[in-house]
């Protein structure tokens, strides 16, 4: 047995970096990466990665720098992931490229922001925040000689699409994303299909990160009290063993406490869970597993619907909660102000946009410009959105 692998050996249905279906792009191998490591360190080492230190998770940049943003979510994300991909078996480095990707599509202000821009772009193709994430890695950025976007691998591509789940069949009378459709032309990702296990991990410790994480943020912020959660059954046995382990404990010991023995919970919960659905199924191959009627990781019946509650009691004293509605309110002026700005007048769009949208035909095409608007837009952090937002709409700023 080896620490690396605790069953010592990787799971049958892991997949393999050395059976990847490989890169739109052929490259070279690297003599000292996987692939799935390279995938990984391509992200990290993105433009639209360094961009997530400045984007909204749920309050804005500027009310406090200990809140979380969608970095520091990502991060822990990838943590999370990489821990049960460890404890399975399965490939750690392509969970964590998988976690690491998955927000990178997300506008400035959150879903504010993403709901904003959506409105907007309604008459051009709507705009999703994992439709978005597939331009980033594969056309918006530009850091390579031999091609756009990142020429991520199938498995890494298939992650992030698919995280949630297979896309196909749609509803009637819906259809897929715009980049998503064209992207499935040139290259199949089988959105009819389960995505790999890794990314079954990645989707699930998003859920993680954000239900433990979220309640820190909003006791942090004052937005409840360590006695209102403590009403929720998935919370009060935790904040009740540990106030009978620790009688007066201090709060912000007692909150951290409560919030890391919850996540090691919920961890415990999806790895029995899973042992069970893959002990059923046996999968042999990561084939076989993405062939399956079901996810292979999930949380048990009870966690599921332990949560509920939490996320019910989120939704209403945290997400909707007045002083967050203000913030957002505003932030989603900004952005319908922007884009109506940009595209009545997209000779106030940066020089480098304006030939974009030339070269695309935009000046003629609104469908093109509004993409290529959105684009901009999109790719802003929180704090560049208010900075040309003021650029643009106060007559005393400098432009």
């Amino acid at each position: 047995m080896t620490a690396e692998f605790p069953h010592g050996r990787p799971a049958p249905y892991a997949c393999d970096p050395d059976h990847t279906r490989g890169r739109l792009v052929a490259e070279p191998e690297s003599p000292t990466r996987s692939c799935f490591q390279r995938d990984r360190d391509r992200i990290v080492h993105s433009g639209a990665f360094r961009k997530l230190k400045y984007k909204t998770q749920v309050f804005v940049y500027h009310e406090g720098d200990y809140y979380r943003t969608r970095l520091t979510h990502s991060l822990e994300v990838a943590q999370i992931a990489r821990s049960i991909s460890r404890t399975l078996g399965l490939n750690e480095d392509l969970a964590e490229a998988v976690a690491l990707a998955h927000d990178l599509g997300h506008t400035p202000f959150g879903h504010a922001g993403e709901d904003a821009l959506n409105a907007c772009m309604a008459p051009y193709g709507g705009f999703a925040h994992n439709d978005q994430t597939l331009r980033i890695l594969t056309m918006l950025e530009r850091r390579y000689a031999d091609f756009d976007g990142l020429n991520l691998t199938w498995e890494a591509l298939e992650g992030v699409v698919k995280h949630n789940g297979p896309l196909l069949p749609l509803p009637p009378g819906e259809r897929l994303p715009t980049t998503l459709e064209s992207f499935q032309r040139v290259w199949d990702l089988e959105l009819h299909t389960n995505p790999g296990i890794e990314a079954q991990v990645a989707a699930l410790a998003d859920d993680i990160a954000y239900n433990n994480h979220d309640i820190d943020d909003g006791l942090r912020a004052g937005l409840f009290t360590v006695d209102e959660v403590a009403e929720l059954p998935l919370v009060g046995p935790v904040v009740r063993q540990v106030c009978d382990r620790y009688p007066g404990l201090e709060r912000s010991r007692l909150i951290h406490e409560t919030i890391r023995r919850m996540i090691n919970d919920m961890v415990t919960d999806l790895l029995a869970e899973t042992r069970r659905r893959l002990d059923r199924h046996r999968p042999g191959s990561a084939a076989e597993l993405r062939a399956l009627p079901e996810a292979m990781v999930s949380f048990s019946p009870d966690m599921l619907e332990a949560q509920k509650p939490l996320r019910a009691f989120l939704r209403k004293r945290m997400y909707r909660h007045y002083r967050v509605n203000r913030e957002m309110s505003k932030c989603k002026r900004v952005v319908t102000a922007l884009f109506e700005l940009f595209m009545a007048e997209p000779n106030t769009l940066p020089t480098q946009w304006q030939q974009e949208i030339a070269a695309g035909g935009g000046d003629t095409d609104l469908v093109v410009r509004a993409r290529h608007v959105a684009d901009y837009i999109a790719g802003m952090t929180d704090r560049y959105a208010l900075a040309e937002y003021g650029r643009l709409f106060d007559m005393d700023a400098k432009t």
